[in-house]
This record gives structure tokens, sequence and C-alpha cells, in this order.
């Protein structure tokens, strides 16, 4: 039987760290995430972890990143283009509500708690939260089929669903929320879609006068 080449496996190695990471994170909390407890539940040697990430904070920040990426990929999964017209805002809606109550939101958490009172970690996470939020917003406006970003009522009603939605996860931490979560995501898609609507004509008539 071939063996798996060593570049793959320490790729392999690396993701195990950084999903064990996130995984720790979420469910011990930020005192609780240690390199060690990280290797075991990863099942990787201390020495093998230290190979890949030499501090802790290596593998937090490490960490941070790999978070930045799978959230993009769980809010950008693409299939809501091929989504009926009908639905499709609350579909868009519940995505980037679902984004929020999972577990990488619940790790990210962690860190943002810890980051509060701890300036160098701080400073290496805002500029990530910050270029999440900026392409957060971004792939929101294109699932959304807004046209025009730069109407200041749709540009708050978009960037207003994204806080909602971490308002929402926040919720979420502590009981299962998910019930009252469905019912707010639906009364909030309604008002959304009329906002964007509105939009829509406000849009085509000033193209036909203009």
């Amino acid at each position: 039987m071939m063996r798996e080449p060593k570049q793959d496996r320490s790729r392999a190695t690396r993701q195990r760290l950084l999903e064990a990471t996130i995984e720790c994170l979420a469910d011990s909390g930020w005192a609780a995430t240690s390199v060690s407890v990280v290797a075991e539940r990863a099942g990787v040697s201390r020495g093998a972890t230290q190979h890949h990430f030499p501090t802790r904070e290596d593998l937090i920040t490490a960490s941070l990143e790999y978070m930045f990426d799978s959230r993009m990929t769980l809010i950008d999964d693409g299939d809501l283009d091929a989504a009926p017209e009908v639905g499709r805002t609350e579909a868009v809606v519940t995505r980037i509500v679902d984004q929020y109550c999972g577990t990488l939101f619940k790790a990210a958490l962690q860190v943002w708690t810890a980051a509060a009172a701890d300036q160098e970690l701080r400073r290496r996470i805002v500029p990530l939260e910050e270029r999440f939020g900026r392409v957060a917003h971004r792939v929101a406006v294109r699932q959304l089929g807004v046209e025009d970003d730069a109407d200041p009522v749709v540009h708050r009603m978009v960037q207003a669903t994204l806080d909602l939605g971490r308002g929402l996860g926040l919720a979420d931490v502590l009981t299962d929320d998910s019930r009252r979560r469905a019912e707010i995501v639906r009364n909030w898609a309604t008002q959304l879609d009329a906002v964007l609507a509105d939009a829509r004509r406000r849009r085509a008539r000033d193209v036909r006068t203009g």
C-alpha cells in the first residue's frame, strides 16, 4: 500500500490541530485551550504539535485565520444563486444567522472575550474581524441580489442583518433559542424584503426619469 506523501500528512496534521483548537475553544473555553489539551484532542504528539505551532499564541493565531476562512465558506456556500426568488431573502437571513449559531462563532466568542483583556491578542484579532465584517457584508449584498448598496437605507439594513445574526448567536450560547430565533428570522426577512423591493422600485423609477 502506498504511503501518504509527507507533505499531505503534515497538512492533515495541521488541520486536525486547528479543528481541535476550535472545538476546544467552543466546548471548554479560552483558559482550558492549552497546547497539550489540543494535541491530545487531535491525537497528535506534543512534539509534532510544537513543530507546527511552537507557541500557544502561534496556534491560536493560526486558528483565527482558519476560523475566518471557515466562517466565510459557511456564509458563502453559493447554493442560493439557484434559489427561487420567493423565500430567497429568508434563506439568506437564515444562513447568516446559522453561521453565528455554530461552533465557529462560539469559538470566536471565546477569543473575543480573552482579547478584551489582552492587548496583544486584541491587536491580532481586530484586523481579522474587520476583514470578516467587510467580506460578510459584500457576500450578503450579492446573495440578497442588492443592486445598489450605496443606497443608505439598503446598506444599513444589510448591516443590521449581520448585527442581528451576531446578537442571535449570543442569545444561543447559554440556551437553545432556536424556536424564537426562527420567528425573528421570518419577521426580519419580511421587513428586509420590503425594503429591498422598495429600493428596486426607486431605482427603476430613477432610470426611467433619468
